[in-house]
């Protein structure tokens, strides 16, 4: 039974908490997922096993949590992980980034850097408001949008609803285009099949960040699932180093 976390702003966030050593681990979702996924599920049990604290949450609008998907936005999500780890976790905390959460784990290195004792991305997705989806869109699909909302097919199921208010506030959040400080060791993590977030953007990612103890790991074959066995273990392995390089 997940627990609540009531926010500032009135949100209701859904999450589940283990309790044990330091520094635990959070994991961020991605976008129009939830915590039950397959990699926060997962390292839920790998963390369980070492007696690691962990933690897993839905933003507002996913999963358990209050509110609409498509009221949301990057500003909102952002928030709603900045208070989860700030009121649920004690002292630095290694960030699980995948996808979209790749992006807010960044926004958290800016915001509260005293709270990340490491940062691991998933095929980390960041600023793709504006350099995936606004980037690709039609005149048509632009003038859509002005009028309120476009859809956008989904591999995952139902197509996407994109608002304006999420392209708009995309904007106010965008990390690389302006310096991005890593000061505490990185591991990004990108498959060479990545339908949905290209190559191109974890080089920029590596190429724009500064910071003394970054790595990119590359999965050949990898899809943006990132969930099969092999994807697992990297995970699970890329943890543990940037864990023990942490101290």
């Amino acid at each position: 039974m997940a627990q609540i976390l009531e926010t500032e702003a009135g949100r209701q966030i859904a999450y589940h908490r283990t309790e044990g050593r330091q520094p635990g681990l959070v994991f961020l979702g991605g976008f129009n997922s939830d915590m039950g996924g397959t990699k926060a599920v997962h390292l839920e049990a790998w963390a369980r096993a070492q007696g690691r604290a962990f933690l897993r949450f839905d933003y507002s609008g996913h999963g358990e949590s209050s509110g609409a998907f498509t009221d949301g936005c990057i500003g909102d999500w952002a928030e709603d992980a900045q208070a989860a780890i700030t009121q649920l976790t004690e002292g630095p905390q290694i960030l699980i980034g995948s996808s979209m959460g790749g992006w807010i784990s960044l926004l958290m290195a800016k915001r509260m850097p005293e709270k990340i004792a490491a940062l691991v991305t998933i095929a980390a997705a960041p600023d793709f408001t504006e350099d995936s989806m606004w980037a690709g869109f039609t005149d048509a699909q632009k003038a859509e949008l002005e009028a309120g909302q476009v859809a956008l097919p989904s591999d995952y199921g139902a197509p996407y609803i994109i608002t304006k208010r999420l392209i708009e506030d995309g904007r106010s959040h965008l990390v690389l285009r302006d310096p991005l400080h890593l000061p505490f060791p990185v591991r990004m993590m990108q498959g060479t099949e990545d339908a949905d977030v290209d190559m191109s953007v974890a080089l920029r990612l590596i190429s724009h960040a500064t910071g003394d103890d970054m790595r990119l790991i590359v999965l050949k074959g990898g899809d943006h699932r990132f969930s099969d066995e092999v994807a697992l273990k990297l995970i699970e392995d890329a943890t543990t180093n940037a864990m023990q390089t942490a101290g």
